[in-house]
């Protein structure tokens, strides 16, 4: 039996705005972010098949208003959507955390109604992007970003920022391409954990990213927040 679940977490406040869910982490990654706060998920392998994850939201019904399908990489598995179908089915809605290295992908879960809510990492600048992730995947985020502006689909753009690989000069340069591909929502900046285990070895995380009186940068809104959907 195919396992693509590593782990499942039963109950979230933080990760579905607004909404009590679950968190499917799914195993493997197509990226080597320095700063992965889960490498146990990334390099990793499934312990749970879709069944079994399926039971278990069956169980929870009365509970949870939605699911996270989160990782690693989800959209690494060609048979998400039959996943997220199922999953619908149920009554849940559906949340899918992405690196926007599967537009394709992505466009069929969209166009069958199959996710209520992005959230897609802008994990650094096109000059610093294969140094941060250990991957040439730029330009599938930004066919990614383009699909999701021109959706009416609700969708984040959020970043990880850890002071040894992104500094103030970047995150205004991703402003910049995210006003030009005409973003309008708010940019989510996740300060990177210190004192867990990660990728890459470190130094520790300091200072905060400068923005101007009104909480923005080049007119994108910038919002901070907790770094999100550790196991």
């Amino acid at each position: 039996m195919i396992k693509p679940v590593y782990d499942i977490t039963p109950f979230s406040l933080l990760d579905y705005p607004g909404k009590v869910a679950a968190i499917i982490w799914f195993a493997g990654c197509n990226m080597r972010c320095a700063y992965c706060y889960n490498p146990e998920i990334v390099l990793g392998k499934g312990r749970r098949s879709f069944e079994e994850a399926l039971d278990f939201l069956e169980t929870r019904k009365t509970l949870l208003e939605a699911v996270v399908l989160s990782g690693g990489e989800c959209t690494l598995h060609k048979s998400l959507p039959a996943f997220a179908a199922a999953i619908k089915q149920k009554g849940y809605l559906v949340k899918l955390d992405t690196n926007g290295t599967h537009p394709e992908l992505l466009e069929v879960l969209i166009g069958q109604g199959l996710v209520d809510y992005v959230a897609i990492d802008f994990k650094a600048p096109a000059n610093k992007y294969s140094m941060v992730t250990g991957a040439s995947h730029y330009d599938s985020f930004v066919k990614t970003l383009q699909l999701l502006v021109n959706t009416s689909l609700p969708f984040e753009v959020r970043t990880t920022v850890h002071s040894a690989l992104l500094q103030q000069g970047d995150i205004e340069q991703m402003c910049q391409v995210l006003k030009e591909h005409n973003y309008t929502g708010n940019y989510y900046l996740q300060y990177a954990l210190n004192n867990v285990a990660m990728l890459a070895d470190l130094p520790d995380s300091v200072g905060r990213i400068q923005m101007d009186a009104s909480r923005s940068i080049n007119g994108v809104p910038i919002v901070e927040r907790m770094l999100e959907g550790a196991v």
